[in-house]
């Protein structure tokens, strides 16, 4: 198996009319890429540069931070042309990697754009490098920037930050600095294309945490009716387990749980709402044991709730 890691550059509208006139937020202007083996050793690379064919002029941000033009770009291929290339230059047999969480949604949207095949109908697993980076060598919870990790690692900076292959090129050579392959069991689920059916959902157990993603549900309501989205069942011995805090949201897009197992003591449930492409709801929800202090934290958002509840009720019954 290969690792894919990869890198867009993108552009946006440039103002308010053109971005409320067209349907795709981010247009990819260049990709960059590296090839790891499995050993991961660099055997090859992949770098082009795209035509734009939605945005006719540069945002200003993006131009600063890219130092391109658009007219550095007219002469390139599309992105039909160079997608359809750097998938067949991945090949099948490969997992992708990107810094952060957004390139690959990113790429399947321009895929979707274009009416391209997709990469895959199912939910994609992949790496995220950024999280990867936090677990291998800092508090598993922090999210550095690309180049405090290349700092961090002395990593040597022979080409400058901010373009597809040189932020590709340097993911890369800190996924070859991570010496534990355990923190490889760590992959990340890109969401673009959902589970289709609940015999699909996503059920995933890592070191200190599980991880759930559901189907998707026509609304909030339907999915907080669904046992699996509910379930609390201790994730590290599937027992039963009694209820300390019941589900409650304090902001109707997170919603918190405290449970208790006998064995393995209290496990703080999180449940985020999230919407769809096809703008409908589904659910990504977390377990993980808690500490007293997690606990304490869970009541405090709880008792907030039922204050913010009781002021709402108030300012009603006022009017």
């Amino acid at each position: 198996m290969d690792y894919i890691v990869f890198d867009l550059e993108w552009n946006q509208a440039a103002d308010l009319k053109t971005k409320l006139e067209n349907s795709l937020t981010f247009e990819i202007i260049e990709i960059g890429a590296v090839k790891l083996n499995e050993n991961r050793e660099q055997t090859d690379a992949f770098h082009e540069l795209i035509k734009p064919q939605v945005f006719e002029r540069m945002n200003q941000v993006t131009g600063e931070l890219i130092h391109l033009s658009m007219e550095e770009l007219e002469n390139c291929r599309t992105f039909e042309q160079v997608a359809a290339d750097f998938v067949k230059w991945c090949g099948k047999d490969c997992i992708f990697c990107t810094w952060g969480n957004m390139d690959l949604w990113e790429f399947q949207n321009n895929l979707d754009y274009y009416h391209m095949t997709p990469l895959s109908e199912k939910t994609i697993r992949y790496y995220d490098v950024q999280k990867l980076f936090s677990i291998a060598f800092e508090d598993k919870k922090s999210r550095r920037n690309l180049a405090y990790a290349v700092d961090f690692l002395e990593i040597p900076k022979d080409i400058a930050f901010h373009r597809a292959y040189a932020d590709a090129y340097y993911t890369a050579e800190v996924v070859k600095r991570i010496q534990d392959s355990h923190v490889f069991d760590n992959y990340s689920f890109d969401t673009y294309h959902l589970p289709g059916n609940k015999a699909e959902e996503i059920k995933v157990c890592f070191d200190d945490y599980a991880k759930y993603i559901s189907r998707e549900f026509p609304d909030k309501l339907t999915a907080m009716n669904d046992k699996e989205v509910i379930s609390t069942k201790c994730f590290l011995c599937g027992a039963k387990t009694r209820k300390k805090i019941p589900w409650f949201s304090s902001n109707g897009k997170h919603y918190y749980t405290i449970v208790t197992c006998t064995v393995h003591g209290d496990i703080k449930g999180k449940i985020r709402m999230r919407r769809s492409v096809n703008n409908k709801i589904y659910v990504v929800k977390t377990m993980k044991q808690a500490g007293a202090d997690v606990v304490r934290d869970i009541i405090s958002k709880k008792n907030q709730a039922r204050e913010n509840r009781k002021e709402k009720r108030h300012h009603r019954a006022s009017l």
